[in-house]
C-alpha cells in the first residue's frame, strides 16, 4: 500500500474531547435531576409540613427567638471568639519562641485541645472547675463559662492559624524593622502581626462561624430560661408543642448569621488571591 492510498482512506470519525466532556456533563446533570425528581415524588410533603412548618407555632416564637435566643447565641460566640483570639495569640507566640519550655507547653496545649471534643471541654468547665476550685465563681456567670469553654477550644485552632500567618510574612520585614531600631517584641507587634492578620483574616472568620454553631453546647452547662441559645430554645419549644417547627425556625436563625459570614469569607479569600496576583 502506497502513501497515496493511505492518504485517500477515509479517517474514522469520533467524538472530540470537548464533545466527550459535554456528554459526560449532560449525563451527570440527567442523573442529578432524576434523583431530585425521585426524592420530590417519594417524600410525604404533607407529613413534613405538619411536623416542621406550622405557621402558627412559628409566629408565636417571634420576637423572642430573635431578642433572646439569637442574641444570647451571638453574645456567647463573640465572648468565646475574643477570649480564644487573645489566648491563641499568646499560644502562637509561645509556639514561635526561642525558649524551649514555651514551645513545649504551647505544643501540648494545641494537641490536647484540638484532640478533645468540644463537648468534653464544656463538661470539664461546668463540672471539673467548680470541683477543683470550690466556692470560686467564674466571672460573668454562664457567659463567662461559655467564653472559657469556647475560648479554650478555639484558641488551639487559632494559635496554629496565627502561627502560620506570622511565618508567612517575609523575614525581610523583621530584618528591616530591626535595622530601624525596633526591638524584636515591638517589631512583632507593630510590623509582623498586623501583616499576618491580613493573611489569616479569612480562616479566622471561618473559625467564628464554627464557634457560632458550637455555642449550642451551652445547654450542658445548665442555663436559665433567659440564658437559652437557639438550639436550647428551639428544643424546649419543640418538647412543649410536640412539634418540630421550633427546631426548623432555630436552624433558619443559624443560617441567618452563617450564610452572610460565609459570603464574607469567600469575598476576603477572593480579594487576597487578587492581591497575590
Amino acid at each position: 500500500m502506497t502513501d497515496t492510498d493511505v492518504q485517500l482512506q477515509p479517517r474514522k470519525k469520533g467524538l472530540t474531547r470537548r464533545q466527550k466532556r459535554r456528554l459526560s456533563r449532560g449525563a451527570q446533570y440527567a442523573v442529578f435531576a432524576a434523583a431530585v425528581i425521585a426524592f420530590a415524588l417519594s417524600a410525604d410533603w404533607g407529613r413534613l409540613q405538619n411536623q416542621f412548618a406550622q405557621v402558627d407555632i412559628a409566629q408565636r416564637m417571634f420576637p423572642e427567638v430573635i431578642t433572646l435566643a439569637l442574641k444570647n447565641t451571638v453574645l456567647y460566640t463573640l465572648s468565646g471568639f475574643v477570649f480564644g483570639l487573645v489566648l491563641g495569640m499568646v499560644v502562637a507566640l509561645m509556639r514561635l519562641s526561642s525558649v524551649g519550655p514555651y514551645r513545649w507547653l504551647a505544643g501540648v496545649y494545641i494537641e490536647i485541645f484540638r484532640g478533645l471534643p468540644a463537648l468534653l471541654i464544656f463538661i470539664f468547665v461546668g463540672v471539673a472547675v467548680p470541683l477543683a476550685f470550690p466556692g470560686t465563681q467564674i466571672v460573668g456567670g454562664t457567659y463567662g463559662k461559655v467564653a472559657l469553654a469556647l475560648g479554650l477550644v478555639s484558641a488551639a485552632y487559632m494559635a496554629e492559624t496565627i502561627r502560620a500567618g506570622i511565618q508567612a510574612v517575609p523575614k525581610g520585614q523583621m530584618e528591616a524593622a530591626r535595622s530601624l531600631g525596633f526591638s524584636p517584641a515591638r517589631a512583632m507587634v507593630s510590623i509582623i502581626v498586623p501583616q499576618a492578620f491580613r493573611i489569616i483574616l479569612p480562616p479566622l472568620t471561618n473559625e467564628l462561624v464554627l464557634l457560632f454553631k458550637d455555642s449550642s453546647l451551652v445547654l450542658f452547662l445548665g442555663v436559665t430560661l433567659q440564658e437559652r441559645e437557639l438550639s436550647k430554645y428551639g428544643n424546649d419549644l419543640a418538647s412543649t408543642t410536640a412539634n418540630s417547627t421550633p427546631i426548623l425556625v432555630a436552624g433558619l436563625c443559624y443560617l441567618l448569621v452563617t450564610i452572610p459570614l460565609g459570603f464574607v469569607v469567600r469575598r476576603m479569600e477572593s480579594r487576597s488571591q487578587e492581591a497575590i496576583r
